[in-house]
């Protein structure tokens, strides 16, 4: 019996704010210690800048690269200076807010391609102008004191954590797993519409890639200032390593994909192929094993060699037609990525390959 609709919803809920609470630490004590910084330390009166500029800096996003955040700071205190030019120069009033907006967009745009840039800037630049208070260049000040409050932070209280980045790999690894078990099955019973269902789903398989990634590379990025995450940084540099061959092992499961549709029109099952396919998907899941405990990547690669060794199609189908043929060889490429990603160098893996 499935859950009523409002726990589901309530769940799903508890779990978003799960999920945002280092994003909700970073952001409440880094605007916090900014404002309290330029009002008691540098005797700013009213510094809301220092706090919005934090707070639009980091944001609620899980990714928040320092390079990012810094380029968001950057891009406001354009907005900021702008600002301040044009109240030194021609005072406050509507039309100087146009002025300055204007100015504010057409720097931006000019200095980075992303909207975002462009939209910060122009947000604090506003904020400046309708904030007409203290000495000139005071709301720079402010701007930046929450700039560097926002870096820091990044540092101190890092954002991503492993599970995010191990929970992308789990989605790309699940994935890529039901796109091989849908293949596997069209091989079997010969099944043309599954084996274009399987193609479609190893077609999709480039989102989970990149949501992969960006985890991945907010995290390496964020380990190499924080002092906290030092130690993670050799793990993630395997991770990437992992990453970058199942990023090349999708690709050539289009391959085998397509090469599985053709064959399963017509309606023959093949089931050499498939089983050959399945070892390796069991192989994909060592790896997937391994990401958590690196002394489980020698059985992923003894696993994954023992099938490379035997994939000669001429040895294996010897009375077999071209297309499958061709689809046997076409493992042959998957399985190497596999290898590399188990830890195994390239000209190894290759090495293991039969001569054909």
């Amino acid at each position: 019996m499935s859950r009523p609709r409002w726990r589901t919803t309530f769940a799903r809920r508890v779990h978003r704010v799960r999920e945002s609470v280092p994003a909700i630490a970073q952001i409440v004590v880094a605007a916090t210690a900014a404002f309290a910084f330029a009002h008691f330390v540098l005797g700013h009166p009213v510094p809301l800048l220092a706090a919005t500029v934090t707070v639009s800096s980091l944001g609620l996003v899980r990714d928040a690269r320092p390079w990012r955040v810094a380029e968001t700071v950057l891009g406001m205190l354009v907005g900021i200076l702008i600002a301040e030019v044009v109240l030194l120069i021609a005072g406050a009033g509507w039309w100087q807010i146009a002025l300055a907006m204007t100015v504010t967009l057409i720097v931006a745009r000019f200095l980075s391609p992303q909207p975002g840039f462009a939209l910060a800037a122009v947000v604090q630049s506003l904020i400046a102008l309708v904030l007409v208070s203290g000495a000139p260049f005071l709301r720079l000040v402010d701007g930046a004191v929450g700039g560097v409050a926002a870096l820091i932070v990044t540092a101190l209280i890092p954002r991503t954590l492993r599970r995010t980045e191990l929970r992308d790999a789990d989605e790309l690894f699940d994935a890529f797993d039901a796109a091989v078990s849908t293949i596997v099955r069209a091989l079997r019973k010969g099944d043309r519409a599954r084996a274009d269902r399987g193609l479609e789903r190893a077609r999709s398989l480039q989102t989970y890639v990149d949501a992969w990634s960006g985890s991945l590379e907010s995290g390496r990025e964020v380990a190499r200032i924080s002092p906290f995450l030092r130690r993670q940084r050799a793990e993630l540099q395997r991770h990437e390593r992992v990453r970058e061959a199942l990023d090349l092992a999708t690709r050539n499961l289009r391959v085998v994909a397509r090469r599985a549709a053709y064959l399963c029109a017509d309606g023959q099952a093949r089931p050499v192929p498939a089983g050959l396919l399945a070892e390796l998907a069991r192989g994909a899941g060592l790896v997937r094993d391994g990401l958590d405990d690196i002394s489980l990547e020698p059985v992923a690669r003894e696993t994954i060699a023992a099938i490379t060794r035997r994939l000669d199609p001429s040895v294996l189908l010897p009375d077999g037609g071209v297309g499958e043929l061709n689809l046997v060889a076409a493992l042959r490429p998957l399985a190497v990525d596999l290898l590399v990603a188990a830890g195994m160098p390239t000209a190894e893996a290759r090495a293991l390959l039969p001569r054909i």
